[in-house]
């Protein structure tokens, strides 16, 4: 059973695509959802949204997954105000795809920093506290192309991978205090980074899948929901790929 009645989860990059149905899910089955993102008008959407579909609790933060002071500073108030964090999910990513030999610094900087150091920032405030309670469910959202790699992409599948070794690595760290450490890599999912495909290369990675369409949002929170529960209590240092058996 999803037992996540009243588990208290901090989601990065929840106000849209995966993220959003991530925090959706959570809600729908009670639990007390703290998501957090750049963008204040999506976040308040989503906040709005949420309270026609369930009967959790939830709250968001405006903030950037870089910033570890006001990382920090977001999860002391979280564990003031709920007292403890059972699930954390480090979801925020972004791309800034270019061939390697036109790629600017900053653009493999700002991927690097999101996707992995952001991860990193969230890991480190959050198990001061989990260590402490003895348990807790960290769960990284990895991507396909961490381990098949892609042309014009360097950047992110380095961030991507980096977030697979740091899962296996955190994972034997805190296993002895009773918390778990897992990753989820999705496949090409229907989100607002997918939309702006052209119709023939999303045709072309159709092909690719063996299930013969693009993954939703709600495939990888599903997987999600799995790891955060008692079902997965005994998993750990994993990745879980949801990609249609696009990568076997």
């Amino acid at each position: 059973m999803l037992d996540l009645k009243d588990k208290v989860v901090i989601i990065t990059g929840g106000s849209q695509g995966i993220g959003a149905s991530i925090v959706k899910e959570f809600y729908k089955l009670g639990s007390k959802v703290y998501f957090c993102g750049r963008n204040e008008e999506k976040l308040i959407n989503l906040s709005k949204e949420l309270t026609e579909i369930g009967s959790g609790v939830s709250g968001y933060f405006v903030g950037d997954v870089t910033d570890y002071k006001k990382i920090e500073q977001m999860v002391d108030d979280l564990i003031k105000k709920e007292g403890r964090i059972d699930v954390l999910v480090n979801n925020a990513g972004i791309t800034k795809d270019n061939i390697i030999l036109r790629m600017k610094e900053e653009e493999w900087n700002m991927v690097i920093d999101t996707n992995l150091k952001g991860a990193f920032f969230f890991t480190k405030a959050v198990l001061k506290y989990m260590i402490k309670q003895k348990s807790g469910k960290i769960i990284n959202i990895s991507s396909v192309v961490g381990s098949m790699g892609n042309p014009g992409q360097g950047n992110y599948c380095a961030s991507k991978a980096g977030l697979e070794g740091f899962t296996r690595a955190i994972a034997r760290e805190v296993a002895s205090r009773g918390i778990t450490v897992n990753a989820v890599a999705p496949g090409y999912i229907v989100t607002p980074m997918t939309d702006i495909l052209p119709e023939d290369v999303k045709n072309s990675l159709m092909n690719m899948i063996p299930l013969g369409r693009l993954g939703k949002p709600e495939d990888v929170a599903g997987a999600v929901l799995f790891l955060a529960s008692s079902m997965a209590n005994y998993i750990t240092g994993q990745v879980l790929h949801v990609n249609g058996g696009m990568y076997m």
